[in-house]
């Protein structure tokens, strides 16, 4: 019997409609336009003023169960990740799952702030290779506008809404996920942090007073070690496989900051054309990044390219996916 591998046999986006550009951004913070595109690589973001996270991923999940023409009650698990959950509990999967009819899977989230979707991809592995499921969501969804200062602009300009969603499924060809390197670093929590709304800092007026409820950052602190490590785990992952850059078809980099990304590639011999990046139309949709960038590139993908995901973020967290894509669009 052949091994059995996680493939993705389907993706799907989703992003709100509205539209926060970065002259919209400069009417609000002192900022401009070049400053922001210098710095990130950021032209526009989009923006959910209303609806929750689950809202955005019930909207991919649709799109995706009706392009696969599959049923809601055949899928079985749903793995969500997300730092902007519905609510503290119940879980956004659990809500997801009601919003779209998956009345026969169970579901949690997963919370590894922008790495979440390769943490949450690399989970649900284990669920298709143990046979133990054959139809698992992986989602990646969050409404960072709702955590955010727009009098902050060294976070505000950053990030951005939206949400992506990937099937998987058994394949028996050796397509799907090959390998994953994870990592964390909680000693890096201080400088990516919402530092209220948790045990430590329990609402209250004056949490809410010295705006302790929005994302704060230490952004010299935290590119150091985004450089650094989302580079070096990408390499990492390519020598533990014996891949030459020839051999990577295509990188898709979370979306935080263009020098980051070109500092991905660089340092795994990558020229541009084999970079996803869609970095200046959404911004950085923290758990969504990676899904939507596949999402974007689906129709450019063919059966059997090699494909690394890499992401680094909050707490720190960060890693990298070799996978062999499954399907031609």
């Amino acid at each position: 019997m052949s091994k059995i591998t996680a493939a993705i046999t389907g993706v799907q986006g989703y992003i709100p409609e509205d539209i926060l550009s970065n002259d919209d951004l400069a009417k609000m913070v002192d900022t401009t336009d070049e400053w922001i595109t210098s710095r990130t690589g950021i032209k526009e973001r989009r923006i959910m003023k209303n609806g929750a996270s689950s809202d955005m991923a019930a909207e991919a999940v649709k799109g995706l169960l009706a392009k696969k023409n599959i049923d809601p009650l055949d899928i079985e698990l749903v793995i969500l990740a997300t730092v902007t959950p519905d609510y503290p509990f119940p879980s956004t999967a659990n809500v997801l799952c009601d919003k779209v009819g998956m009345k026969n899977a169970w579901g949690f989230d997963l919370k590894a702030a922008c790495s979440g979707f390769i943490y949450a991809l690399s989970t649900a592995c284990q669920f298709i290779e143990t046979g133990r499921h054959k139809k698992v969501l992986v989602v990646g969804v969050d409404k960072m506008t709702s955590i955010l200062d727009y009098q902050d602009r060294t976070t505000c300009v950053i990030f951005g809404d939206g949400a992506g969603v990937v099937l998987l499924e058994p394949n028996e060809e050796g397509m799907g996920v090959q390998d994953f390197i994870l990592r964390s670093d909680g000693a890096g929590r201080e400088f990516l942090l919402q530092p209220a709304g948790g045990c430590v800092n329990p609402p209250t007026i004056e949490t809410v007073e010295k705006r302790m409820h929005f994302v704060k950052q230490e952004g010299k602190q935290v590119f150091k070690f985004a450089v650094t490590n989302m580079a070096e785990v990408s390499a990492e992952i390519m020598e533990k496989n014996n891949l030459t850059s020839e051999d990577v078809d295509w990188l898709v980099p979370h979306q935080a900051n263009l020098r980051i990304i070109d500092a991905t590639a660089e340092r795994m011999g990558l020229p541009r054309e084999k970079v996803m990046i869609n970095i200046e139309k959404y911004g950085n949709t923290t758990a969504g990044t990676l899904p939507l960038c596949l999402w974007d590139y689906e129709k450019q993908l063919k059966k059997g390219d090699n494909i690394i995901l890499s992401a680094f973020g909050g707490g720190f967290t960060w890693g990298a996916v070799y996978l062999k894509w499954a399907y031609n669009s």
